[in-house]
Formats: structure tokens, sequence, C-alpha cells
């Protein structure tokens, strides 16, 4: 069953981990954020998936063998990393991790969507 969409977001949010993640541009799931200045825990992992699809001019831009590879495991600054969570207060939010350089050749942390607890 899929959820039901409760509030588009897609804001840039600041995330919190207990433990560094080991990779940078593969970071596994926060333990919290911080969205319009209030801090949100994360208790539940619900869900999570990558997209490595090259889009656009980029999705031509490689050899198709290397873009067999890439699709699978991600190439530099291309792709997200998709999570779905339960926070402390029982909502229900996908956010995901972009890996396209930012600032400081980082990636960055979208709020997406807010869902329907189905609890």
């Amino acid at each position: 069953m899929q959820p039901t969409p409760l509030h588009f977001i897609s804001e840039p949010i600041e995330v919190r981990f207990d433990e560094p993640p080991e990779f940078e541009k593969k970071p596994g799931c926060p333990d919290g954020f911080v969205w319009a200045g209030e801090t949100y825990e994360v208790v539940e992992l619900l869900s999570e998936w990558q997209d490595y699809e090259r889009k656009g001019r980029m999705a031509k831009n490689m050899q198709a063998q290397h873009a067999e590879v890439a699709a699978k495991r991600g190439s530099w600054g291309v792709g997200k990393s998709y999570f779905r969570v339960r926070t402390q207060a029982e909502q229900v939010f996908e956010l995901y991790y972009d890996r396209a350089p930012q600032k400081n050749r980082k990636g960055e942390w979208i709020l997406y969507q807010e869902l329907k607890n189905e609890r």
C-alpha cells in the first residue's frame, strides 16, 4: 500500500547523526533533523532506496558499460538516497540526500514530504 502524502515540503534541512557516516556521499538514515527551527528525532526507519539514474545531458555523457555500473552504485555527484522515517511525535516524513555538489563540494539534505501516519 502506498502512503498518502499530506504536505509537499521540498526544503533544505540540517541533519544529525549519533555517529558520523562512514562515507559522506552515501550516508545512512540520520538520527534527527531540524526543519523550520524545530528538531525532529527519528525513532524508526520505515524504508530506504536510492536513485542513481543520470538525467538530462548527463544520461548521454557516459559509455553504456560504465552507465550500467553507475546506475547501480552511483557516480560522483549523481543520485539521491531516500529515507522514509517516523519521528518521536509519530509523524512520517520522506527525506533525501542529494549527492549533487552544493557548497564545499558536499551534497544537500532535503525534507521532501510529510506522509499520513498509517499506524
